[in-house]
């Protein structure tokens, strides 16, 4: 009886107690930094890192590492990404000393108008179906990448991700308990072609962890754009079959939609965040409002302010709500609206915004986009070209729309849009929709310091305004700086709409300590937990002083960061 009272005991005191215990370093730490000379690949899986490494000691650069790795994450986490969706990336210019952002997301189909939703009463546009699809621009962003920065050719640069869609890998924890949920959906819902795409090639059955996954569709696809370029897919064969799926399923993406895409090159927009320069893409996405919240927490001071205080959350959680309001109100195709970027990142609007915190929770103007999964990846060469790359597909693997014998899903980003006239973000043809994927990048003097990005729909400002505090403020390393506690504040102004609320709910991780809890409480936040909405991260960090670069992943997923 002793005997198993004992174990009881044990057994209750044990999942306190298995943590490591690591010599150096903060205690939330899960490993070190990875530390090399030549090039270093962070990406969100082991086999598309070593994909990526591969590529640069084969003499390839950032650029074609990228490129081969992203194309490998589509197979390996169809769940979050793939080329039915959408790419955003920062590239440090070794050559020029500059950067460049890269906008490769896509349109909304030049036949479908905001009228066709009021007449089919629709007060927001569906998650699923045909609807949403909007023009996949992954592999234009590819071929934009390439002819800008590219070395070794197309046919070098995709073939481990053909070799491994033929072949089979095996498949991840993580990725293997979102297939085996995702999949399931979509063949409840009676979406077409998804037995076939996803387990007719593997047996009849969906593969669980350790498993071995094939995707010869995509590979086949994959080789045709190897050989024949970007075409392939705008306007070839590929094209055409999308076309003629669209129009079996009543949806409106067409051949033309595809044929007139383009990605665009665009200038990185920045802050200054206590002697670094923290860079962002300008809308359609959302990156400005991680700026906005540096520029607004600029004006306090860390110093006395402790990492996961209560303190340090409430002025992070209101600094956000602030943020999120001009982000429902003016982030949105610049095609179509005229968003006021040098205002929103003057520093004298920060400090009016700043001025509107107080001591309590204040309310603000609700409506959410779903946490969604996606792809971060960044990638470093011996030349000092860095890039910063993200890619999606949208709410995991997207729209429910896979074209047949393809090996893919199309993204439903054009869910974003709102259908309320006149906003910024409203629906019209061809227009980018409000996107929520975004890269960033550090420079301190004008030279790279740190590629970063951390995915995960709304949460990514969030995520990336706590990765800078972490390295700036409370001066963690860049596996640290990943590894730490995260929160999250749940609702925020949306560009889908807007509706008058409370306080919101700011969902914390458990290494939050509840003397936090208890102080938030008292300021008259909501607190509580929540799974999978914080993110995943990526970084490389250049040490300029001893020619090293530094390398960190997401221990929260089943990422790698690798150097040479």
């Amino acid at each position: 009886m002793k005997k198993n009272i004992l174990g009881l005991l044990l057994a209750g005191i044990i999942p306190f107690t298995a943590a490591q215990d690591r010599i150096t370093g903060e205690l939330f730490a899960t490993r070190s930094e990875v530390l090399a000379q030549n090039g270093m690949v962070a990406t969100s899986h082991p086999l598309a890192t070593q994909i990526g490494l591969d590529v640069l000691k084969s003499g390839g650069n950032a650029i074609d590492a990228a490129i081969a790795a992203n194309a490998a994450l589509g197979l390996m986490e169809p769940t979050g990404c793939g080329i039915g969706g959408d790419l955003f990336a920062i590239i440090w210019d070794s050559k020029l000393q500059k950067l460049h952002g890269l906008n490769a997301s896509g349109r909304s189909p030049a036949s479908l108008s905001l009228d066709y939703f009021k007449e089919n009463g629709m007060s927001k546009i569906p998650s699923h179906g045909p609807l949403p699809v909007s023009v996949p621009g992954a592999v234009d962003g590819w071929f934009e990448l390439h002819s800008k920065f590219g070395s070794k050719p197309m046919t070098e640069i995709l073939a481990p991700a053909i070799a491994y869609a033929e072949n089979g890998f095996p498949l991840t924890e993580l990725i293997a308990w979102y297939l085996n949920r995702t999949v399931p959906f979509f063949q409840s819902k009676g979406f077409p072609n998804i037995q076939e795409t996803y387990i007719d090639q593997n047996g009849g059955k969906l593969p669980k962890e350790g498993e071995i996954y094939k995707n010869p569709y995509l590979a086949n696809t994959y080789r045709l754009i190897a050989e024949k370029g970007r075409d392939a897919f705008y306007k070839g064969k590929i094209a055409k079959t999308i076309d003629a799926f669209f129009k079996e399923q009543g949806g409106f993406l067409s051949k033309k939609d595809l044929a007139n895409h383009k990605s665009e090159w665009v200038e990185p927009v920045s802050v200054n965040y206590r002697g670094y320069d923290v860079w962002e893409l300008p809308p359609n996405g959302q990156g400005m409002a991680a700026l906005q919240m540096l520029q607004i927490l600029d004006g306090f001071d860390f110093s006395n302010i402790p990492f996961g205080s209560a303190e340090h959350l409430h002025l992070f959680t209101e600094a956000k709500k602030l943020a999120f309001e001009d982000r429902a109100k003016y982030y949105a195709d610049m095609d179509f609206y005229d968003v006021p970027v040098e205002e929103l990142l003057n520093p004298d609007y920060a400090d009016k915004r700043r001025a509107q915190i107080g001591d309590r929770a204040a309310t603000y103007e609700a409506g959410q986009i779903s946490a969604g999964e996606t792809i971060y990846m960044t990638v470093a060469d011996k030349s000092g070209t860095m890039i910063s790359l993200i890619q999606s597909n949208y709410r995991g693997m997207g729209s429910g729309m896979a074209p047949p014998k393809l090996g893919f899903m199309l993204q439903d980003r054009g869910e974003l849009f709102s259908l309320q006239p006149n906003q910024a973000n409203t629906f019209e043809p061809n227009k980018r929709p409000f996107h929520t994927i975004i890269p960033a990048f550090v420079t301190k003097d004008g030279k790279p310091w740190v590629s970063f990005g951390v995915m995960g729909g709304d949460f990514q400002p969030m995520g990336h305004t706590q990765i800078v505090m972490n390295l700036v403020d409370f001066g963690m390393n860049l596996q640290e700086a990943g590894d730490a506690p995260r929160w999250d504040h749940s609702g925020g102004a949306s560009p889908m709409g807007r509706v008058t609320e409370n306080t919101g709910l700011i969902r914390i991780e458990s290494g939050i300590p509840y003397s936090t809890v208890r102080g938030l409480m008292d300021k008259g936040h909501k607190v509580g937990y929540a799974r999978g909405v914080f993110g995943g991260y990526q970084a490389i960090m250049w040490d300029g002083e001893n020619g090293v670069y530094h390398g960190a992943s997401e221990s929260r997923k089943d990422g790698q960061a690798a150097g040479y």
